[in-house]
């Protein structure tokens, strides 16, 4: 398990009209609560007259931070079935959002149902999935005469260099695929003067 799939872009305003009523969908990838909320606030200022924004989000590895919020809709009328589109595409780190300006006719809530998975459903095919590598980072402590190894070593396996202070103590931040954390550490650990922590 040390990958995911999700949406690499956002996607913005994919149109479902139902009745009059229309629905706009946007989807974004979020990686946490900060840029969730950045999100859902650009959007609600984007459509400050619309009747109902509704949204769902799943994050972390398993999707087990998540949330469905009918805002106002019928309990279980709009979240669910947005977020039952999260789960059916197997994507996590991604909001959707389905904005609804309401157009005079009254669906009930199989209508809202149907409308928005439909309205999910049509941003997330809009949207590119990919698979991501989970990542880690590793602060390394070494001496000066010891970089050339230790750059070696990182470039071995594909480490991005994030941070490098050069003293007589080196250290560098750098951060890699998870799947490598075992393999590195056993390497690092078998260097003299040598220490090194994982941030994660």
């Amino acid at each position: 398990m040390f990958n995911f799939k999700t949406i690499e872009s956002a996607v913005e305003n994919t149109l479902l009209k139902e009745k009059g009523s229309k629905f706009l969908g946007f989807a974004f990838p979020v990686n946490n609560e900060e840029e969730l909320k950045h999100a859902l606030e650009k959007i609600r200022a984007e459509h400050p007259k619309a009747t109902h924004h509704c949204y769902a989000f799943r994050m972390g590895l398993n999707g087990e931070n998540y949330r469905a919020n009918d805002d106002g809709e019928p309990s279980g009328s709009a979240g669910l079935p947005i977020y039952n589109q999260l789960l059916a595409n197997e994507i996590t780190n991604v909001l959707v959002i389905s904005v609804r300006y309401y157009g005079g006719t009254k669906l009930g809530v199989s209508g809202l149902v149907k409308a928005y998975k439909e309205s999910a459903k049509i941003t997330l095919e809009e949207a590119n999935i990919i698979t991501k590598e989970l990542e880690t980072t590793v602060e390394i402590q070494f001496n000066f005469n010891q970089q050339n190894i230790i750059f070696t070593l990182l470039s071995k396996y594909d480490a991005k260099v994030l941070q490098f202070d050069a003293n007589e103590n080196c250290i560098v931040t750098s951060s890699l695929k998870l799947s490598q954390k075992e393999s590195i550490s056993e390497k690092l650990s078998e260097m003299q003067y040598v220490s090194f922590t994982f941030k994660d």
